[in-house]
């Protein structure tokens, strides 16, 4: 028979795999590891959690980001997309242009983990 625990840290792992990103693969292949920025990018974290790093994230540049009705938005592959609140990276911007870490859930939709504007924001 089953404890009521052990039912519970089924369900927790069940739904961990199926409603995790299935593309939030880390591709930090080390091209970054010599930047002065490195450790900085690696502890960024919004409130979804930390972003990863830079290789994970993209630039975006300033045509390509905005805000609309108090909320930042971002335009990935061409769709504009609202940035939410929980994603956003609080802490001042040390690299400068705006940054976004999206990936596709579960459905193939755009979602963004960490988005932190550009320093001139």
């Amino acid at each position: 028979m089953h404890t009521l625990a052990g039912r519970v840290l089924t369900v927790v792992a069940l739904c961990t795999i199926v409603l995790a990103p299935t593309r939030l693969a880390a591709r930090d292949d080390g091209r970054f590891a010599d930047s002065p920025l490195k450790p900085w990018f690696d502890r960024l974290a919004s409130a979804k959690g930390l972003c990863c790093s830079f290789a994970d994230g993209v630039r975006v540049e300033d045509v390509d980001w905005d805000t609309q009705d108090g909320s930042y938005r971002v335009r990935i592959n061409g769709q504009w997309i609202v940035v939410p609140d929980a994603a956003l990276v609080t802490e001042p911007n040390k690299f400068g242009p705006a940054v976004v870490w999206p990936y596709q859930d579960i459905n193939g939709t755009t979602q963004i983990r960490c988005f932190i504007p550009g320093s001139g924001a």
